[in-house]
């Protein structure tokens, strides 16, 4: 269970890079995205986004790879704590997008964002 998890937590993790990616080029998808308030983000938020896409990749390897699918450092102790702080992460994420004022923006990524809280609390306690 698992590692199905963490396969689906990755794959929808990579589609949130290239919509993260899709805004630092300048598509109007802003109002998705930090709190919905530009259609073409401004400089600081494609920055944002660039920062954003780095630590998708890494939440997605470390859930891989304590979810047994990658092979990891010959110390694992800090994958655990890392697995927790992810879901810390993203339980602070399913707050911030619902109180956001873009309707798009909680209508969308509210329940993504859920999900990815759910498959991150699977693999968590695997």
């Amino acid at each position: 269970m698992a590692q199905a998890a963490a396969i689906i937590f990755t794959v929808l993790m990579g589609a949130l890079a290239i919509f993260q990616a899709a805004l630092i080029v300048g598509a109007p998808l802003g109002h998705f995205a930090w709190g919905g308030q530009h259609r073409v983000l401004p400089r600081r938020l494609r920055i944002g986004s660039a920062v954003a896409i780095v630590l998708y990749g890494l939440f997605a390897l470390i859930l891989m790879m304590r979810a047994g699918l990658l092979a990891s450092w010959p110390d694992m102790s800090w994958i655990m704590p890392a697995s927790w702080i992810i879901l810390a992460y993203l339980a602070l994420g399913v707050v911030m997008n619902a109180i956001s004022r873009s309707l798009p923006e909680r209508l969308t990524m509210t329940p993504l964002i859920t999900v990815l809280l759910g498959l991150t609390l699977i693999v968590a306690l695997s």
